[in-house]
């Protein structure tokens, strides 16, 4: 049985998502990941899914056969917060998490009620770690 990802690059346009988020302070919010993450990455944005904006890509497979892509890294300006995706395999994260500020985190989800809530030094340098981690892990990475 093939597996076939939800969430995949699509044609849409960053800007013209970004500029649709209802809420002002997200939306400016998420001009400000895009720009902090586009600088970081110095990979082109693109949307992934209706409402993932991702940036880079790398191709997995898992033990199981199951395999896809992703990107890099990743934000989702969401109604209740700003989602930032980033690598999660590494005790390095928990050190980023701890020096973060106000967030909440899954597995490789990082939540965020509104930027300044957070150090933004620290999340630069948890993409900067997240993208090397994962270009190290995956040499196909782009």
């Amino acid at each position: 049985m093939t597996y076939e990802a939800k969430t995949k690059p699509t044609d849409a346009a960053v800007e013209a998502f970004i500029d649709a988020v209802d809420h002002p302070g997200r939306r400016e919010d998420a001009r400000a990941a895009l720009s902090l993450l586009s600088e970081v990455t110095g990979e082109t944005p693109e949307m992934w899914g209706p409402s993932i904006i991702g940036f880079g890509r790398y191709h997995y497979r898992y033990a199981s056969g199951r395999e896809g892509d992703a990107p890099l890294v990743g934000f989702s300006p969401r109604k209740a917060n700003t989602v930032f995706y980033m690598a999660a395999y590494d005790d390095a994260r928990g050190d980023f998490l701890n020096r973060l500020g106000k967030h909440k985190s899954g597995q490789s989800c990082v939540y965020v009620n509104r930027l300044s809530d957070i150090d933004l030094d620290v999340l630069r340098e948890m993409a900067v770690w997240s993208v090397r981690f994962l270009r190290e892990r995956y040499p196909s990475a782009g």
